[in-house]
């Protein structure tokens, strides 16, 4: 009885492994299907009759354009530079620095619109986001151990416009992570490349009525302040398991920093 039933057991994990290695390779013919629609139909294909667009954002487009990525990127360096310098790295301009050379760099690479891979492109982007997240993380933890043991200061003020730039460039840094890490980056998503979506966007639900939308930057940073605010998903829903485990380490950061922060501040001002 017990060598028949631990031949069943492994019978179902062969059957469960087999049925897991055929859905692997129908999601990636059906990937291959879509990529051939757009190069031989233009995006449009016969459906009983009547031509039915492929949604933007799973087919290839020309690729979205650098701009608000750029300025996000610069916001969140301007903020880590009007940081107290007991607040910031030692030497204060290192960091900064080092971010706006990867941002030059990537700026070469793609300079309009992002569409064009590189053997650097994703190592030098994942970089310079974790540059980012690395620098903000040491000012809010310094900030934290100050509000703790009440060296912050007594002025309300300088205490909220710093804790006020650690929480706003946060939210960028984590708007970042969504929009590099999402379908395998932004290159990834204008070539088309995979079609199963790591963030599930209210565009997506009614392909139809959104024919030419595709996910931008200002979309995850969207995605992100929402996530900071709220402490939760809202309209934006993370699809695989390392999306969620980012909104919530988000979600958490944002949660101590505005309870430390304003705590602090309300009783400063009584």
């Amino acid at each position: 009885m017990d060598r028949a039933g631990n031949t069943e057991g492994t019978d179902m994990t062969t059957d469960r492994e087999t049925s897991s290695e055929h859905l692997d390779r129908v999601r990636a013919a059906r990937a291959e299907l879509l990529r051939l629609e757009e190069l031989l139909c233009h995006g449009e294909h016969p459906v009983s009759g009547a031509a039915r667009r492929v949604p933007a954002w799973l087919r290839v487009t020309e690729g979205e354009q650098r701009w608000a990525v750029t300025l996000a990127i610069a916001l969140a360096v301007t903020l880590q530079l009007v940081l107290p310098d007991r607040l910031a790295f030692r030497p204060h301009w290192l960091l900064p620095a080092l971010e706006l050379g990867l941002v030059a760099v990537l700026i070469g690479l793609n300079p309009v619109r992002i569409s064009r891979n590189h053997p650097w492109l994703r190592p030098l982007s994942t970089m310079l986001i974790a540059v980012i997240s690395l620098a903000n993380a040491w000012s809010a933890v310094l900030l934290v151990m100050d509000l703790l043991g009440a060296r912050a200061g007594e002025e309300p003020g300088p205490l909220l416009g710093s804790g006020g730039a650690i929480w706003l460039t946060n939210v960028i840094a984590f708007s970042l992570w969504y929009w590099e890490m999402d379908r395998g980056g932004p290159v990834s998503r204008a070539q088309g490349q995979q079609p199963r979506p790591d963030f599930r966007f209210p565009q997506m639900e009614e392909p139809e009525a959104h024919p030419e939308w595709e996910p931008h930057f200002l979309d995850y940073f969207y995605l992100s302040f929402t996530n900071a605010t709220a402490f939760s998903p809202t309209d934006v829903m993370p699809m695989s398991r390392w999306a969620k485990m980012l909104m919530l380490s988000q979600s958490a950061i944002s949660l101590v920093t505005l309870a430390v922060v304003i705590s602090r501040a309300v009783s400063l001002f009584k």
